[in-house]
């Protein structure tokens, strides 16, 4: 009706008054501001730019056009591709006199964009000025970074994400890439949800922003944690990059800088713990479910152990749950094992000893736990405990140990009937273990000295050693337990050696080279939020994490294992995550917590057509 009126005042030739009158009828009906509201403007690209300075106070609504052309599709990061607009599509899209006239290629785009980060100081800039493309130009971004994993892969990871987000208030941008949850949003979560543009969403990594590796606490500010992790998600593993929500819940902070930094852009109080964060956790989760349903995959990170262990424990029934510390490391971990494991060989023939003083030091002993009862149906609980051993700072975890009533509870399930053992070297020369495990949350308490190394290869042909602390009495992340040149020399060149930092040739004392390749669990969690995914399942279980393990151990070649590598290439990482895509898959099928029916007949080559591709479209 209003357009019909706007038309007869045209035809009648009516005057000014008559159309704004028109106009405004249309603008009423739109819900938008009346002409009359412009009538004392001046024009500027269709905006009204008035020279009344109190006509900024008046409110206004916010709209944009449905069809995205011109400057609007350049600004889009979805659909912007730079310099690679054809001329047709310059010409149809209204982008002639936007761009240099010169056509680049997505490839040669994507090496400029290289060039200049090999250009940056240091790894935080190189993060930075990558993420900054993420913002502009999405297609690229992503293709950038699946096709350049290898040496990008150190600077999506810690610690450069965590020292990245040290000076996140500082680069904070008004664009929408994460969503902020906080105390005074109880009661309202469900509603905040509404307000994320996409509705179809398959993985959440959520954060509290308490534990940023040895940054500790860095509140609302971890952000960059998740958004990162989710940009490994799509680059790894294929995962469509609108299916991904990275959230952070701001409970506070107690880092004394944070609180008295002005620009600080979080809640400025000390970090709320109790009942009022458990009830915001539960109505966020609860939000989650009623909006995207119980198959979306919920990702920890950067959070306090106690804290994730507590959420999994109560809400893993509900959601397929994950976490690095819980699952992630734990699973490379096995990964690192059924490579090394001698053909023919079984995990009940191993002997296993975890040295160290963290609760993720037994979330890897229960998984190997888990897997020794799996194999060929044949173990036990008892038969898997009597093959693993935990050393912690005050020696051996044994029942007769003068402390053993005082045990943390984690511990108790591996307290083994034997003589105590007050050192290292005396537990390594009593067990003889095939496979050495050190890892800690702090400083560890005992080094894979000399001594350690020549007992450990006196009593095995060919030990593993897997050294995953990084922290140093500084706090900084450095070197682990033991240097991997020192381990090879110590051990004869004997030993199979990964830890989390080594990547690379290492010389053998008798000459020849070892390749090396860390433990990493990048390996794992993109293929596994894949096979989730596609085979919408409703639970993570611990025999879909060892399936994972065995498929990354197959994607390790035999050349590679020849020379001592125990993890596969990392530029191979999308081809891997589809392989353990596939092997979650079918296990989630298996034991029923799959519920995308009918089930496919080529998981593998479902897992493959399911992976985002990064190549830039053409548009009409």
């Amino acid at each position: 009706m209003a357009l019909a009126a706007l038309r007869r005042a045209l035809q009648r030739g009516a005057g000014s008054e008559a159309v704004l009158a028109a106009c405004d009828s249309r603008a009423a009906a739109a819900g938008r501001p009346s002409a009359g509201a412009f009538s004392g403007a001046r024009w500027l690209s269709g905006v009204p730019v008035h020279e009344d300075e109190e006509d900024h106070s008046r409110p206004t609504t916010p709209w944009v056009r449905s069809v995205i052309s011109g400057v609007d599709l350049m600004r889009d990061a979805r659909y912007n591709k730079g310099l690679a607009f054809s001329q047709l599509e310059r010409d149809r899209l209204y982008l002639r006199g936007l761009l240099p006239p010169a056509v680049l290629s997505q490839e040669v785009q994507a090496e400029r964009v290289m060039t200049n980060i090999r250009s940056k100081r240091n790894g935080v800039d190189q993060h930075t000025y990558l993420m900054s493309l993420q913002e502009r130009n999405e297609r690229l971004f992503y293709y950038v970074l699946s096709q350049n994993l290898e040496e990008l892969l150190p600077i999506m990871v810690q610690p450069v994400t965590g020292e990245y987000c040290e000076g996140y208030s500082l680069m904070f941008r008004s664009l929408p890439r994460a969503m902020y949850l906080s105390l005074e949003d109880k009661g309202s979560v469900f509603s905040i949800f509404k307000n994320w543009p996409e509705r179809r969403i398959k993985a959440i990594c959520l954060t509290d922003g308490q534990s940023v590796g040895h940054l500790g606490d860095l509140g609302v500010q971890a952000i960059g944690v998740p958004i990162a992790r989710l940009a490994l998600y799509t680059a790894c593993g294929g995962i469509v990059p609108s299916a991904c929500l990275p959230v952070t819940i701001d409970a506070g902070t107690d880092n004394e800088a944070l609180l008295q930094d002005p620009i600080y852009v979080g809640g400025k109080h000390r970090r709320v713990r109790g009942d009022a964060y458990w009830e915001l956790m539960d109505e966020f989760l609860t939000a989650v479910r009623r909006r995207y349903g119980t198959s979306v995959l919920i990702d920890f990170a950067s959070m306090d152990y106690g804290t994730q262990s507590k959420l999994i424990g109560a809400y893993r029934g509900m959601f397929p749950m994950y976490s690095d510390a819980a699952f992630g490391l734990p699973t490379a971990v096995m990964a690192a094992i059924y490579a090394a494991l001698p053909p023919g060989a079984s995990l009940l023939s191993q002997r296993f000893m975890l040295v160290g003083e963290s609760p993720r030091l037994t979330a890897i002993a229960e998984l190997l736990e888990e897997a020794v009862q799996r194999e060929d149906g044949r173990g036990t609980v008892l038969d898997a405990r009597q093959i693993i051993h935990l050393v912690d700072s005050k020696g051996l975890v044994v029942r007769d140990r003068a402390d053993a009533e005082h045990l943390e509870d984690h511990k108790l399930p591996y307290a083994q009937d034997r003589a105590p053992c007050d050192s290292l070297l005396e537990a390594v020369r009593q067990i003889k273990p095939t496979v050495l495990i050190g890892l800690s949350d702090d400083v560890p308490p005992h080094a894979f000295d000399r001594e350690v190394c020549e007992a450990l290869a006196a009593g095995c042909e060919r030990p593993l050693i897997l050294p995953l602390s990084r922290k140093s009495a500084d706090g900084r992340l450095e070197a682990s337990e033991v240097e991997p040149t020192d381990a090879l020399a110590w051990t004869q060149g004997r030993a199979l050696f990964a830890d989390k930092v080594t990547s690379g040739p290492v010389a053998l004392p008798g000459g020849g080279v070892r390749q090396l390749r860390k433990v990493d669990t990048t390996y794992i969690f993109p293929g596994l939020a894949l096979g989730v995914m596609m085979s919408r399942s409703t639970r993570v279980r611990e025999d879909m994490l060892l399936e994972a393990a065995k498929a990354v151990a197959r994607r390790v070649p035999d050349e590679d294992r020849a020379a001592g590598a125990l993890m596969p290439p990392t530029d191979a990482l999308r081809d891997i995550a589809a392989h353990v895509a596939a092997a979650v898959a079918n296990k989630a099928y298996n034991v029923g917590v799959a519920t995308e029916l009918p089930r496919p007949h080529d998981l593998l080559g479902t897992a493959h057509s399911w992976m985002h591709n990064p190549r830039y479209r053409r548009y009409r």
